[in-house]
């Protein structure tokens, strides 16, 4: 499992902006093949800075969701929105035995 982070600044007032692209297209994000989660997070101190936490079964998976129009489409309105370049992670999930 790919556990993806991505780290997002805005400018103060476009949060809203993003707010609504990201509700606009959640649930088409969750059903893009090999998406197992994907959740919304804010920074307690700084209400302008949003991560994204999603779950994809392999890198393939990302990686397809990345090469698509609906993360084309969702990325170049986003990053419009940002005050400073978005900052991501990919991180595979170890589990201790």
């Amino acid at each position: 499992m790919i556990i993806r982070i991505v780290k997002m600044t805005f400018e103060p007032g476009k949060v809203n902006d993003f707010l609504i692209i990201f509700n606009e297209s959640k649930q088409r994000i969750r059903d893009m093949e090999g998406c197992s989660h994907l959740e919304l997070l804010n920074d307690i101190n700084s209400p302008n800075i949003y991560f994204t936490y999603s779950y994809w079964n392999s890198e393939n998976d990302l990686n397809n969701y990345r090469n698509s129009e609906l993360f084309k489409n969702v990325w170049i309105k986003t990053k419009n929105l940002f005050s400073s370049k978005a900052e991501a992670w990919s991180l595979n999930q170890n589990i201790l035995l």
